[in-house]
């Protein structure tokens, strides 16, 4: 694509836009870890609502999405809708825990909630695992689409495009701190949605299209693997039993709670517990992380979904689109590229905004990841294990320096990784199994510190065995995998939470006091600990379990209104619009008493 004087100047005015108010937070930064990491713990829930979603809105996210429903339709989205569930518990089950407990990273957490050598031992290698490795991984999969997206549009290699969004994310994260994180975000949001909306709109309307009409008609005629229908919300339980199974009954009977996936952690973690614990109240955290899923599940997906399907008509095969680009790198094409290759149809001045949005997608995802693996690293590895004794200043040059690296070891992983989808197939099996302890820790006082090492142990042992036999010849499906890595991995976790070590229960007592968790699984230390204040908020499982259901039925029922709506199926689209306005009271219902409650 050839950008004209027009786009330049509004890709100019988007990224003074996004980044000259993040120069001011630099000074503020510096002060100390708390404000690199945490933003002093000052952070309004609107503010870290908007930076969550900005977050999980990377330059990956559209071309995954296209991945899917170009594979399995728009019911394949199950596998990432789904994780409302674990998003909206986090709401009601744990976001005011984390914010009571009081640490700076959620990898502290284990040295309040675990005594003994064993919770030093999980706190440091989680910090190596999740902030160097794991990190690195998601930060690839993000950079690999971003340099599939600018080989489209403008025909860069992998390093040209690395070395652009690299000293532009690496500068202003080492220099802004969380803090500039957030506002970045913030504005990055408005500018992505604008992006995409508009990519989406000119997609339907590109001549090939014929329409929003026509656009429906023609894929409802199209037909897929195994007479798949593309336009579905739910997928087909007659007629092609294997792809529901992989696609909707896995993710909604286990894929939510047993998998542990950067942004839909069971029971919050990564950068979503990091605005949680940078949250100036326990209100603002659960309205954080409220407005998150909210926004996540609602706002986004049919933008992308509309692109999606315009594209089965445009490019009905892979060679369609190597036809339309003749210079494009053959290894970069998969059906993650669908997407950007629908961005030809955007005119003059568009072509600036989706340029400087996919800029903004990319950069509000690699900052969140630069910051928060740095914390980890920082934190609770050299701080906490190397040099404990050093002053504020030389911990922040620390975190400057890591941020710097972080980036350098995930650009290099991009060599690795062909298409969104193989590395999104990657991260949910190595966290496999995981899941269900990290629910149950925070109500639960028997899981100990041993059920953590056995879990991590566990599910990276079965993962790899299972690679190694698929290699050899056994023919497993990604589910079955899936279900083996959880079966072994829960067994094993459960049976250390028995045998191993047990908590100290003074540190049991005092992780009680501190954090006041709810429901029966605290009754013995309860008792021990004696009597605490009550906040008014009657907190317990019943209600946040009202809470949990009516949050996610909201969010599901104004996301399938939408897409009806769009199918121009108004009575289904009415009805789902009923059903939303009902599980949206109840949801306020339960809120309102909490949200008054979690001032302080």
């Amino acid at each position: 694509m050839r950008l004209q004087l027009l786009d330049w100047l509004i890709i100019l005015a988007t990224l003074l836009v996004c980044f000259v108010p993040a120069l001011f937070f630099g000074r503020r930064a510096g002060r100390s870890t708390s404000e690199f990491f945490a933003s002093g713990r000052a952070v309004p829930w609107w503010l870290a609502g908007f930076s969550m979603v900005a977050t999980t809105f990377s330059s990956d996210t559209p071309n995954l999405v296209a991945d899917i429903v170009r594979r399995t339709g728009v019911a394949g989205n199950w596998v990432w809708w789904a994780f409302a569930l674990t998003g909206v518990s986090t709401v009601f089950f744990y976001a005011r825990l984390w914010r009571r407990s009081g640490v700076l990273t959620d990898l502290e957490f284990y040295e309040i909630r675990y005594s003994g050598r064993a919770a030093s031992v999980v706190r440091g290698f989680r910090a190596v695992y999740l902030g160097l490795f794991y990190n690195c991984m998601i930060m690839a999969t993000v950079n690999l689409a971003a340099c599939k997206i600018a080989a489209v549009l403008f025909g860069l290699h992998r390093w040209q495009t690395l070395l652009l969004v690299g000293g532009l994310n690496v500068v202003f994260a080492a220099h802004a701190g969380l803090w500039g994180v957030l506002v970045i975000d913030m504005i990055q949001f408005g500018i992505m949605m604008s992006a995409v909306i508009a990519a989406a709109y000119f997609a339907v309307n590109a001549p090939e299209v014929g329409g929003l009409a026509t656009l429906i008609a023609k894929v409802e005629a199209l037909r897929g693997p195994g007479n798949l229908q593309y336009l579905n919300i739910l997928p087909d339980f007659t007629n092609n039993w294997d792809m529901a199974v992989a696609v909707f009954i896995m993710p909604m009977a286990v894929q939510w709670w047993a998998v542990w996936y950067p942004g839909s952690e069971p029971g919050g973690g990564s950068y979503i517990a990091q605005r949680m614990l940078a949250s100036k109240s326990e209100r603002d955290a659960l309205g954080a992380v409220l407005f998150f899923n909210i926004a996540h599940y609602v706002l986004r997906p049919w933008p992308w979904i509309l692109v999606a399907l315009a594209s089965l008509v445009v490019y009905p095969e892979l060679s369609d689109i190597q036809r339309a680009f003749p210079n494009l790198d053959p290894n970069l094409i998969g059906h993650d590229i669908a997407y950007p290759a629908m961005l030809r149809f955007l005119p003059v001045g568009f072509i600036g905004l989706m340029v400087g949005g996919l800029i903004a997608a990319n950069s509000s995802t690699i900052l969140t990841h630069l910051n928060w693996g740095a914390s980890y690293l920082v934190h609770d590895f050299y701080r906490r294990f190397i040099k404990r004794d050093a002053g504020e200043q030389h911990y922040v040059r620390a975190g400057r320096i890591t941020t710097v690296l972080l980036y350098v070891c995930a650009a290099g992983l991009v060599y690795l990784l062909d298409t969104a989808k193989q590395a999104f197939d990657m991260i949910l099996q190595v966290g496999a199994g995981t899941g269900l302890l990290y629910l149950v820790r925070w109500f639960w006082w028997r899981v100990n510190a041993a059920s953590e090492v056995v879990a991590m142990t566990s599910s990276f042992l079965v993962s790899v065995g299972l690679l190694v036999l698929a290699r050899r010849g056994l023919d497993l499906s990604t589910h079955q995998a899936l279900m083996i890595t959880v079966a072994i991995t829960t067994v094993c976790w459960i049976a250390a939470a028995y045998l191993g070590p047990q908590t100290d229960p003074a540190v049991l007592r005092a992780f009680y006091r501190k954090v006041r968790p709810f429901g029966p699984g605290w009754t013995r230390v309860r008792a021990e600990a004696g009597p605490l204040p009550d906040d008014g908020t009657a907190e317990n499982i019943p209600r946040a379990l009202l809470g949990w259901l009516a949050g996610c039925t909201a969010i599901w029922s104004s996301l399938f209104a939408v897409g009806n709506f769009l199918y121009g199926r108004t009575g289904a689209a009415l009805g789902l619009t009923a059903v939303f306005a009902v599980s949206a009271a109840a949801l306020i219902a339960v809120v309102r008493p909490l949200w008054k409650a979690g001032e302080a």
